[in-house]
Order: structure tokens, then C-alpha cells, then sequence
């Protein structure tokens, strides 16, 4: 055995941390992941045509996801982590969205560190004007106005003012 082992006997146990044995397992998985994105990638990058094809989906499927997360974002829920996604998704074929991905990493934990620092009460008013944004959103898509149909209500002001949704 190349390892110095008596062949049938097992190999010694690693007396190191588990968590840093699985912090090496996580980055050994992940570059295997990679490497092996980049072979499947380079097995047609000398055909144009799938080339294209390859780029334009990937850039269509990217592009969705942000959107998605982007109409997400004032909503309770994964907002943020749908835009980042996509995000990755467009770096894995373009440089440009590479870029855009490091530059909002940046910016977003430049405004949660900052938000962190500020006083409960800025905090809350942060708060309060996302859970304005909800609401208005809300009552434009006319989702109170079909609540209010299915109990029976009858309050017009919570109607959207809105022809396609009235």
C-alpha cells in the first residue's frame, strides 16, 4: 500500500477535531462539485451552437430567479437569498453577473451591519415601512378585496384601485 499500511489493517483515526474535519469534507465536496461543473462545461465549449444554447438558458433561468427574489424581497420570507441565488446562477457563466454578485454581497452586509448599530426605534421604523410596502402591494393586487368576498364582507374601500384586479 502506498500508505505505509500492512495491506488489511485500517487506517488510523484522525485525532484532529471533527469540525474541522468537516469543514474539509464541506471545501473537498465543493471543489469536486466544481471541477466537475467545469468538465461538463468544457466538454462543449468548442460547439458553438449548444455553447450558445448552454449561456442563453442559463441566462434565462438566472435572470427569472432574480426577478422572483427581487418581487420577494418586502415579503416575509427568502427574498434576499433567491436574489443571491440567482445571482450565482448568472456568475457561472457570466463574468459581469460575477461582479454584480460580490458588489451585493458587499452591500448587503454593509446595510445589515449598519442597521444592526442604529437605535430600536430607527430599526422599528424600518420595519414599519417594509410592513407598509406589504400591505400597499397587497391591497393593489386586491388580495383584501378577495378575502373580504370569501367571508362575505362588503367593504369596498379595501378593493384595488386597480381596473385588472377590481
Amino acid at each position: 500500500m502506498s500508505d505505509g499500511r500492512v495491506p488489511g489493517t485500517a487506517p488510523e483515526q484522525d485525532p484532529g477535531p471533527s469540525r474541522d474535519r468537516a469543514a474539509r469534507g464541506w471545501r473537498a465536496r465543493y471543489h469536486g462539485a466544481q471541477r466537475r461543473y467545469r468538465g461538463f462545461r468544457d466538454g462543449f465549449r468548442h460547439r458553438p451552437v449548444v455553447d450558445r444554447c448552454w449561456r442563453w438558458t442559463i441566462g434565462v433561468l438566472g435572470t427569472l430567479i432574480v426577478i422572483v427574489g427581487i418581487i420577494m424581497i418586502p415579503y416575509p420570507g427568502p427574498g434576499w437569498l433567491v436574489v443571491f441565488t440567482g445571482l450565482a446562477v448568472l456568475s457561472s457563466e457570466f463574468e459581469s453577473a460575477r461582479r454584480v454578485l460580490k458588489f451585493a454581497r458587499r452591500h448587503y452586509d454593509r446595510w445589515n451591519d449598519w442597521q444592526k448599530r442604529q437605535h430600536i426605534v430607527l430599526r422599528l421604523l424600518l420595519l414599519a415601512a417594509t410592513g407598509a410596502v406589504v400591505l400597499v402591494t397587497l391591497w393593489l393586487l386586491d388580495v383584501f378585496g378577495l378575502v373580504t368576498e370569501w367571508l362575505g364582507l362588503e367593504v369596498p374601500w379595501l378593493d384595488s384601485p386597480l381596473e385588472p384586479f377590481a
